[in-house]
């Protein structure tokens, strides 16, 4: 069976004025050190890429970390940390062999023991790595540079969920780290990456520094989005956390940072009106906006409440609020999985295109809703999500819900909506992922296991065992159908609404080179 996705992003092209270091001297000189500073849309608060989707640390990861597998530009799985391997005839045992030479940013030697335990504990967290281990009998370490899987059926995406790209990725951290719960968050940021984390310089929220890890040692194969080669353009590299998006734009015009992600509409005008910056669009299929419901307590533990508020839902008013009527921004798109991607269908989706307000209150009254609060979490620093809670707290007012906003930072945010309970607990957020973190039915976003699954937490055996089926199928034909089941599952449990399909700005600099999509991968950005 072909891993290879049938839409390929493509990648960004940028390649404009060289860097210049100065004029010749008659004595040898050196280039000065140069430094890569991003203006990212939230600051780093948590070092541990495991625990969190939050895509700030997702960025951290890639930067202080590496992979037993990685994907390339056309979206196979490719060898990063892996030498060779091999599978059995049977394909229930896979054998990985680890490159030599390669060692943790603090000196030591990579094992193939601390790769073993960091794939238990990625497994524990990531949708594609629960279902993955769902399959695996043992995974061993017989020596230092050996990794041997053995699975009790044959599974055609053990590659592609070790190259899962995006978040949770399944990052090798030594084996004294990987033993922490993979509900506790790690505090040692010593990975194999091509940078390091600098630890004094970190400002929880607001910066976060890196600097080359001179331990790193990239492959030979050529830069492919996350595959083969990660040199290090930049001596250093700042993320910068801008407590206004128009003090963020105000940094790239005047050059304090070089490259800006997810400028909101607000400050694009200003950006595009700059002929030293480029603004332009994330590559389809983009991201995917999205409304979670806390299933575990009123009055979202009825189903019928959840499939209501769906009945309502306007994915052209979540998008006009959140990114105008330029069509270079976004899309309406009835699939759970994004539109133009493989598995995306229109089946069951007729809730997700009715946006009917009477229709929703009609359904709600025979739902038995009886005016239970409906805190919503509103994280008023991330504007896009701002934007869309506006949307969904007018929508929710409108067919007859008690509304209480509660604002908060997004970091606030996350930590809030892990809590089950009703004593300070949640009921509604709105969110987005990156298209490739929701296209397959191996999402965690997706899981209906109440125990292991996402924030929401929805109980649901039957798309538990549509997922597996997934997993188990054998020809892409099999998948599509199983993923059309998998959709109507989620649709009938409504535990998520999708808000609308959109390609976000990016800002930076025109001189700035090596960008990427749908990933930024800044260790290849040439400031």
């Amino acid at each position: 069976m072909s891993l290879k996705k049938l839409l390929k992003f493509s990648l960004s092209a940028t390649f404009l004025l060289p860097f210049v270091v100065g004029t010749a001297m008659p004595h040898k000189v050196h280039a000065a050190p140069s430094t890569l500073s991003v203006a990212v849309h939230s600051g780093l608060e948590t070092l541990d890429p495991i625990t969190t989707t939050a895509y700030i640390v997702r960025t951290h990861g890639y930067l202080v970390y590496d992979t037993l597998f990685a994907m390339d530009q056309n979206f196979q799985p490719k060898p990063q940390m892996v030498d060779s391997w091999s599978v059995s005839p049977d394909q229930k045992t896979w054998t990985f062999v680890l490159r030599k030479g390669l060692k943790w940013s603090d000196g030591t030697d990579v094992t193939a023991g601390d790769c073993v335990a960091s794939l238990e504990r990625w497994g524990k967290r990531d949708g594609a790595g629960q279902q993955l281990f769902e399959d695996v009998v043992s995974l061993t370490a017989p020596d230092s540079k050996t990794i041997v899987m053995q699975l009790k059926a044959p599974d055609g995406l053990v590659l592609a969920s070790l190259a899962k790209l995006s978040s949770n990725v399944p990052f090798m951290m030594p084996k004294r780290i990987a033993e922490t719960s993979p509900y506790q968050s790690i505090k040692d940021p010593t990975g194999s990456g091509p940078y390091m984390f600098i630890m004094k310089d970190w400002v929880p929220g607001s910066k976060a520094v890196y600097k080359k890890n001179p331990y790193y040692v990239p492959r030979s194969d050529p830069s492919s989005l996350a595959a083969g080669a990660k040199i290090a353009k930049a001596d250093e590299i700042d993320l910068i956390h801008y407590a206004t998006e128009q003090e963020a734009a105000k940094a790239l015009i005047y050059g304090d940072v070089q490259y800006y992600e997810s400028p909101p509409m607000s400050v694009v005008p200003e950006l595009e009106a700059d002929k030293s910056i480029i603004v332009e669009p994330t590559s389809p299929p983009g991201a995917m906006g999205m409304i979670r419901f806390n299933t575990l307590i009123p009055p979202f533990n009825n189903k019928n409440v959840r499939l209501a508020v769906l009945e309502a839902i306007d994915q052209t008013a979540y998008m006009q609020a959140a990114f105008g009527t330029d069509p270079r921004w976004w899309r309406t798109c009835y699939s759970i999985f994004p539109c133009g991607t493989t598995y995306a269908t229109d089946a069951g989706n007729w809730s997700m295109k009715m946006a009917n307000p009477t229709a929703a209150r009609y359904a709600l009254k025979q739902a038995g809703y009886n005016g239970t609060p409906v805190v919503v979490l509103d994280p008023i620093d991330i504007p896009v999500l701002a934007d869309f809670t506006d949307v969904t707290v007018k929508t929710l007012e409108n067919i007859g819900m008690n509304v209480q906003v509660q604002k908060m930072t997004w970091d606030q945010m996350l930590v809030r909506r892990s809590n089950r309970g009703v004593q300070n607990g949640w009921n509604v957020f709105d969110t987005w992922w990156i298209a490739d973190d929701i296209d397959t039915p191996q999402a965690i976003a997706y899981s209906g296991d109440s125990k292991t699954g996402w924030v929401g937490w929805p109980s649901d055996p039957k798309l538990e065992a549509d997922r597996q089926a997934f997993v188990e199928a054998t020809t892409l034909t099999q998948q599509q159908a199983i993923a059309a089941q998998v959709q109507k599952d989620v649709l009938n449990d409504a535990s998520v609404g999708i808000l609308g399909q959109f390609f976000e700005p990016i800002a930076f600099n025109k001189n700035v080179s090596g960008l990427t999509t749908p990933v930024q991968f800044f260790w290849g950005l040439t400031p």
